[in-house]
């Protein structure tokens, strides 16, 4: 695995955590050291928490390339046994990737509003590609995360 600074990844995880409970979750996953905001420190990781179903947010800064931030991601949620919500590759506002406690990964759909003291998420349902939100310009049918229809919610046609 190389170890080259990517972009930030920006996660929120399903109930209040402590820092360095998500900290050492990350750096079990990636088998290196992880601190918080500390100058010259190679990976950082700020935790901070909110309102909403996902209360806690999870800013890496540095991250590793030559690994899959879903990957990660996945290993994190398995460590804390919570679900993590990433970014998915869609530009729809709505649309995540969710790592559950046990690995699986799937895209689903959350309600994000704004405050002061950043985005709160609520309300997550799985993108069926019939969720209203699916039918946005970047159309869920675009991901790699493709729409999970199920007899409940069948798929648009």
């Amino acid at each position: 695995m190389e170890f080259m600074a990517e972009g930030p990844w920006n996660w929120c995880a399903a109930g209040r955590i402590d820092p360095d409970r998500v900290r050492g979750a990350l750096a079990g996953a990636l088998e290196r050291p992880v601190h918080d905001l500390v100058p010259g420190a190679d990976l950082l990781c700020d935790v901070y928490h909110v309102g909403g179903d996902f209360p806690t947010l999870i800013d890496v800064y540095l991250a590793p390339s030559g690994v899959a931030e879903e990957t990660v991601a996945s290993a994190v949620a398995v460590r804390l046994r919570s679900a993590v919500l990433l970014p998915d590759d869609t530009l729809n506002p709505s649309r995540y990737v969710l790592a559950e406690p046990d690995g699986t990964l799937r895209a689903v759909h959350v309600e994000e509003v704004e405050t002061d003291d950043g985005p709160e998420r609520r309300h997550i349902r799985p993108c069926t590609g019939a969720d209203p939100a699916c039918a946005t310009t970047a159309g869920c049918d675009r991901s790699r995360w493709k729409p999970d229809p199920t007899p409940e919610r069948p798929a648009a046609a």
